[in-house]
């Protein structure tokens, strides 16, 4: 594509060329997944593809959410998994590897990663993102981003911001304090943008404190492009515009997928009404081709294969080193139980065996290249299969002849392999989890296995934590995540010892789904989104309040052992000495976590600031060097608006998990002399981190706000699971076959993924989803018709499809004369 220079050229004289409709046309997807080509100015279409784990292409009759027709891709361990390896190396190459893939097939942009902050271990798209933790987060997303633009194309890091909840997720108001918002929800984006310059952003559905993050100048303009400098384009989620006009004013560059030619009239006529200058749709029109120009060279200059093998292999390598081994105990002969010696006895049980659990559901399903399951790699493992049996059905409900199978089964074995794990229903896009369980017919299986044969080791697949009060049961506690296709493989190299477990938890078990802190808030039911823990999130929240856990953030087990000595504390420095003191080769992830313990501004007991992984042969010693950065000792001071350093003393902590510390040491900084902004307010909650019981007053005192109340409206924002309340029997009918749909998904196991977009999709997407045929005049009149007013309703819908259609087949035959 020529140097930046050439290119900033080449966009001038393009933009100089266009006329206002053109440059207003191009800022909105000309189909599902690409955007409007105009050969007359050499503009290609640009293609998008979903892919935070692997491409999800699909070929003519693409939609948003069905997997039908994608092409095979490779299909990696999910971002939730790759963070447990915290090696933002791997998800460098993971990266690359996936960029490959985008050039074999023509993509422009990979919609990804993730990289949204668990708020709750029940959002049913946690298995897409990384981390409770925004540093950890950011540092990963960045490795991904940087891996994926090296080879020429685009990544779109997702979903901006505060973004926590699958349940009404296009019209759920995020309702939370600037501070949290700057230091867990943002920083993550904060890291990749200033680390990896991604040439994307995705913005996300919701609305942040009232206002739809696509339309927010505070978080478009002032903080993402004025304070963090980046250059790229916005493209909302699918379907995720409210306002386009409002969208491009703030900072929003793409509006996909294909809503027909309406907003290209409505910027039209917003310019040439002087509500919006024409010189912002020409910024967002560089943004665009500075996106369009130099990926589209990249693809048309590119192979269109990739190598299958070597990508396969790079996916059993990341999975295998992200394992975390949560428990390994000693069998009555001695010694932990893994690794298993080559030759010995095992049974295989759990349907998971033979159907595995590799990624979740929704937009980012892959269609793989190869599917390894651990009952077709078993037998070239080394160890002897004595056979295989189901054991349970895989969406709950008993089966005695399935457990009785499998309970004779583990008596004729040394070891059994038990595969347990959250089935297909219970993860997805569009849907949240009810509760944090496995199927109980597999903890039932379980206690039965442990009766009939004690050396049972469990290999867990999900995307989330789940409660394990069932551990007791199991001599051993693999925590495989979502492996992607070569899990299985990837999992018994590890419990053969061929890949020594190095994998930690990137968030916290808690023991069960009370002890988390938004148990009685999420996720929210109504339009507002109170997250009224504020900074408390996962470990932050359970060390602060003192609250127990089943397995820390930070965690996981090895089969060797290491020793950490001699450190080294300067103010922007840590060093020390980290030493294998086991018989095999191995890795430990060190994690630097700083902590203030004499505070006027309330904050968590510690956060992580730093991390390093480092590989060691048996016996070997090397220096491990983790940088103290800008993030490391600020906090968001919303007295001032912007960041600060609490004057003192801070405690710098090195451990291997959060609970784990083994070097403690001190040092002192000056601070920058703000006052305590909270001084005066009753935040007695927020100062013990026992943020369960927040009161409104308190919630009140940190929002420096009223609490938004709950609306009762029927407008274009009202949600088609809510069509129930209104007053039109034709939408009675309408959400009745929507929940008839939704609860046959359930009974098959397998959820209908586009009946739960549009069961949590607001009445204005139609207007935004539907390729041209419904306009907002369109949807005006549809929320007549729920309002009651029956036939004129319909009358006006039926006028506004029409009226639409039309004015778009004209105008879309004058525009491709023009540009072509």
């Amino acid at each position: 594509m020529g140097t930046p220079d050439e290119l900033a050229r080449r966009i001038e004289e393009t933009l100089g060329r266009m006329t206002l409709e053109q440059k207003c046309a191009l800022l909105s997807g000309g189909s599902a997944f690409t955007t409007r080509a105009m050969p007359r100015y050499g503009i290609p279409a640009m293609q998008f593809s979903d892919g935070p784990h692997g491409l999800r292409l699909q070929a003519e009759g693409a939609n948003h959410l069905g997997i039908g027709g994608s092409r095979p891709a490779t299909c990696f361990p999910t971002a939730a998994t790759v963070a447990n390896s915290w090696d933002p190396g791997m998800g460098e190459a993971l990266g690359r590897a996936l960029g490959e893939e985008c050039l074999a097939q023509g993509v422009n942009v990979v919609l990804g990663p993730g990289l949204c902050i668990k708020r709750s271990p029940l959002c049913g798209r946690d298995f897409e993102y990384f981390s409770e933790d925004p540093y950890l987060a950011g540092k990963m997303a960045a490795a991904y981003v940087r891996g994926i633009q090296s080879t020429g194309v685009a990544a779109c890091p997702k979903h901006f911001a505060a973004n926590s909840q699958e349940t009404r997720r296009q019209a759920s108001d995020s309702v939370l304090d600037e501070r949290t918002l700057r230091e867990l929800y943002l920083t993550a984006f904060e890291i990749v943008v200033r680390e990896s310059g991604p040439k994307c952003i995705m913005s996300s559905y919701n609305l942040v404190n009232g206002t739809y993050a696509n339309e927010s100048v505070r978080l478009l303009t002032d903080v993402l492009r004025g304070e963090w400098g980046f250059d790229g384009a916005v493209v909302t989620d699918w379907g995720g515009s409210n306002d386009h006009v409002a969208g491009v004013r703030a900072g929003s560059t793409f509006e996909m997928p294909d809503p027909g030619l309406s907003p290209v009239r409505e910027l039209t006529a917003a310019v040439r009404d002087g509500r919006l200058e024409e010189s912002v749709v020409d910024e967002r029109v560089r943004e665009a081709l500075g996106v369009i120009l130099p990926t589209c060279a990249a693809t048309a200059s590119a192979d269109d294969a990739f190598d299958v093998g070597d990508h396969h292999a790079i996916a059993r390598d990341v999975a295998a080193n992200s394992i975390v081994l949560l428990k390994n105990e000693a069998t009555e002969q001695g010694g932990p139980i893994l690794p298993l010696a080559t030759g010995t006895r095992v049974a295989l049980v759990g349907d998971f065996a033979s159907v595995p659990r590799y990624q979740g559901a929704g937009s980012s399903l892959v269609n793989p290249t190869r599917l390894d399951t651990l009952l077709g790699c078993v037998g070239c493992s080394g160890l002897e299969l004595v056979g295989f049996e189901p054991g349970y059905e895989r969406h709950g409900g008993k089966d005695d002849a399935k457990a009785a199978a499998a309970i004779d089964l583990a008596r004729r074995a040394e070891v059994v392999l038990l595969c347990m794990g959250l089935d297909e229903l219970v993860e997805s896009e569009g849907m949240d989890r009810d509760d944090m369980r496995v199927n109980q017919n597999q903890v039932e299986l379980l206690r039965r296995l442990s009766s009939a044969n004690p050396n049972v080791v469990v290999l867990l697949s999900g995307g989330a934590p789940v409660e394990c009060d069932w551990a007791d049961d199991a001599r051993a506690l693999a925590y495989l995540c979502l492996g992607g296709q070569a899990g299985a493989s990837a999992a018994l190299d590890v419990v053969c010892g061929r890949v020594n477990p190095s994998g930690k938890l990137s968030e916290s078990w808690a023991r069960r789904l009370a002890d988390t802190p938004t148990a009685k808030t999420f996720p929210a039911g109504g339009h507002v989104a109170a997250y009224r823990e504020g900074p408390y999130v996962g470990y932050r929240y359970y060390q602060t309040a003192g609250v127990p856990v089943a397995f820390p953030f930070g965690y996981g087990l090895s089969y060797t052992r290491f020793e950490y000595s001699r450190p080294r504390v300067a103010a922007d420095v840590v060093t020390l000495s980290v030493t294998n003191v086991g018989r095999r080769a191995g890795a430990e992830v060190v994690q630097l976590y700083v902590s203030k313990p004499k505070r006027e501004v309330f904050r968590p007991e510690q956060e992580l600031k730093g991390f390093a992984k480092v590989f060691l042969e048996p016996g070997e010693t090397k220096g491990v060097t983790i940088a103290l950065d800008d993030k490391a000792f600020r906090y968001f001071d919303v007295g001032t608006g912007s960041w600060e350093i609490e004057g003192g003393v801070y405690e710098l902590r090195v451990g291997a998990s959060c609970e784990d510390i083994r070097l403690r040491a001190q040092v002192e900084l000056a601070g920058t002399g703000a006052k305590n902004p909270y001084e005066g307010l009753d935040l007695r909650s927020y100062e013990t981190g026992r943020v369960k019981e927040v009161t409104d007053a308190e919630f009140v005192a940190l929002l420096g706000r009223p609490i938004p109340q709950e609306r009762a409206t029927i407008d274009r924002n009202t949600c088609f699971c809510d069509l129930i309340h209104g007053r039109s029997p034709l939408l009675w009918l309408l959400w009745s076959i929507l929940n008839l749909l939704r609860r046959a998904g359930e009974r098959r196991g397998v959820p209908n993924l586009n009946v739960l977009f549009i069961w949590n999709m607001p009445l204005r997407a139609l207007a935004k989803n539907a390729g041209g045929v419904f306009s907002m005049a369109a949807v005006d009149g549809l929320v007549m018709e729920a309002k009651g007013f029956w036939v004129i309703g319909l009358l006006r819908m039926l006028v506004g499809i029409v009226a639409n259609m039309v004015r778009n087949a004209v105008q879309a035959g004058r525009l491709a004369r023009e540009v072509t």
